[in-house]
């Protein structure tokens, strides 16, 4: 498994794709909170990274599919899934080094915006919410970890990297919005809106993000990432 873990890693940092990725994820959070009119820290008034962690899911929904689009696509495209099948190594081994892999990009790219806090803490006056962000950026990595399981799952379906792509920022989009969107529905207020909002990401992200770690929102993301590895395990295991 961490022979894979370092393959991956190597592979992504030997090509200027993947030091772009992260430098685009740094450059549209970094704009949008100090440039760009109406989300910018200056507009908004408060010293608070309220508008990041509103954002970077966003961003994460289509950074984290470029970043796991090629895990096995690639791999069946160039047939050499077929080589690394034969080594000693489970199906689960490899899924979870790529896995990992991919989640420690994510990790990096992540990592630099803790310059955020302490901008934040030297403009704010009368101190920040640290609790706040601390669950924030808790809630963020669980669904980077969410995002990064669905990636690897939909780049398990098909021998085409653009593909996988797709398939995964679309799968991204209805499990952290789409049930969100569906809740609202006139009719299904009164009881079952709130059901069919437990089911998406957004509402347990949002709990996270309040700076109260609830162990059900913990489950939860945990058990979104192991469904998914499982369907990419199921899907080898077919292959």
């Amino acid at each position: 498994m961490v022979a894979i873990l370092k393959k991956e890693l190597r592979q992504f940092f030997s090509s200027l794709t993947g030091y772009m990725a992260i430098v685009i994820f740094l450059l549209l959070t970094g704009l949008s909170l100090f440039i760009f009119p109406e989300t910018n820290l200056f507009d908004y008034g408060y010293a608070t990274l309220e508008q990041f962690f509103e954002m970077a899911p966003w961003v994460l929904l289509l950074l984290i599919p470029a970043i796991t689009m090629r895990s096995f696509a690639d791999e069946f495209k160039g047939g050499t899934y077929e080589i690394l099948a034969t080594r000693p190594l489970t199906k689960w081994q490899i899924i979870t080094g790529k896995y990992l892999a991919s989640l420690v990009v994510v990790i990096i790219a992540l990592l630099p915006t803790l310059i955020y806090v302490f901008t934040i803490k030297q403009l704010s006056t009368g101190g920040i919410d640290t609790g706040g962000i601390a669950g924030s950026y808790i809630g963020l990595i669980f669904l980077a970890s969410a995002f990064t399981a669905i990636g690897i799952c939909c780049s398990s379906l098909t021998q085409n990297a653009v593909v996988a792509f797709l398939l995964s920022a679309f799968a991204c989009f209805i499990l952290y919005n789409g049930f969100n969107a569906v809740s609202k529905i006139p009719s299904l207020q009164g009881g079952l809106d709130y059901i069919i909002e437990m089911i998406g990401i957004d509402f347990h992200y949002r709990s996270l993000s309040r700076g109260a770690v609830d162990s059900r929102d913990i489950i939860y993301f945990l058990s979104v990432v192991l469904l998914f590895l499982f369907l990419t395990y199921k899907k080898l295991v077919n292959r």
